[in-house]
């Protein structure tokens, strides 16, 4: 049963909402940054919303239900996230580099799906910027400084080739492993040209013996744990060798899944974003992203990461049972507000 708090954070949220998705004329990324801008001034010190504890990679989660990366792509509102009940915030995706993005307009709400496309690319101030930020803030690998695990999502600058991806992503790894409590490394987002193509199995099995490496090398018999983001897109030849990959490296773990080229599951009044490129995250994504982490639960040992359409309590519940051992909001955050959090935490101490 719901409880009166997450019914009451509910209908505060739904009104500001209502507000928010008006404001500079419907500008979701504007009010993106307003948002990030006024979290990146709330004090940190908050204490850890303790339920269904779990430790997954030798990382103590005082809660299962994470803030997924690209809300806090530079890691300015960091200390934020414990207070609206996350056990844990993956900030970034950020690159060696700094770099502006794509051009806007970039980021499209599909309110009657709800679901959002974007088409960012990455837009970030630096490895090197994020980990002045979150030194600044205290943070440094296992000291819960700000309460929660810290996860930093790495990707690879637009501008380095593909053939010298791996330096890039090894820039990132070490200006931020010794902050980090783990490292996801993205290879699945749509909007930085040809970077899928890194999850093809040679390439990846490149990247990650380099990263493990290197992060065995940077704290020997401790290194920080390294994730894997797929993309619900991988065709079942292609994730089969993945997995095996992934399964034969030292990674420590899988998220699944990133957003969506598919546009199927639009409602009627948003089909006018079939023509917008970017990844589709949200409602549309559910079904496809339960699938996707159900068929890696199956096929691996490796802990899973749940993230993609869990919009509701009971798709969050679903994700659990499909095998995940953690889930990370995006887009559900966006359309439902910290009730969701919570309302997922309250169906798993009941279950």
């Amino acid at each position: 049963m719901t409880s009166l708090r997450t019914r009451g954070l509910r209908a505060g949220y739904r009104l500001a909402r209502a507000g928010l998705f008006r404001y500079a004329g419907g500008d979701a990324e504007k009010v993106h940054e307003l948002t990030l801008k006024a979290l990146a001034r709330v004090p940190g010190g908050a204490r850890p919303q303790v339920s269904d504890p779990v430790t997954v990679a030798g990382i103590r989660f005082p809660n299962r239900v994470g803030l997924a990366a690209g809300l806090d792509k530079d890691g300015r509102a960091a200390q934020a996230w414990a207070r609206f009940g996350f056990g844990f915030a993956e900030v970034g995706t950020v690159t060696a580099r700094q770099q502006p993005g794509n051009p806007k307009p970039r980021v499209f709400r599909a309110i009657a799906s709800r679901g959002i496309v974007n088409r960012m690319g990455f837009n970030n101030a630096g490895a090197a910027a994020l980990a002045d930020t979150l030194r600044a803030k205290g943070v440094a690998r296992g000291n819960g400084a700000l309460g929660i695990p810290v996860g930093v999502s790495i990707g690879k600058t637009k501008v380095t080739a593909l053939e010298a991806a791996v330096d890039d992503y090894l820039t990132s790894l070490r200006e931020l492993a010794p902050l980090a409590d783990y490292i996801a490394v993205n290879v699945s987002s749509p909007n930085t040209p040809g970077l899928r193509s890194l999850q093809v199995a040679d390439e990846l099995a490149r990247l990650l013996t380099a990263l493990t490496e290197e992060a065995e090398r940077l704290t020997p018999g401790r290194p920080v744990p390294v994730f894997v983001k797929l993309a619900p897109d991988l065709v079942e030849a292609d994730l089969a060798d993945t997995l095996d990959v992934i399964g034969s490296s030292a990674a420590a773990g899988i998220i699944a899944t990133n957003t969506t080229l598919d546009r199927d599951h639009l409602a009627p009044p948003d089909q006018w974003l079939r023509d917008e490129a970017g990844g589709l995250s949200g409602a549309p994504l559910t079904a496809k992203a339960l699938r996707f982490v159900e068929t890696i639960a199956r096929r691996t040992d490796l802990p899973v990461m749940g993230v993609g359409g869990i919009m509701s309590p009971a798709d969050g519940l679903r994700m659990f049972d499909a095998g995940a051992s953690l889930l990370q909001l995006y887009t559900g955050f966006i359309f439902e507000g910290p009730a969701l959090v919570h309302g997922i935490r309250e169906m798993g101490e009941t279950r």
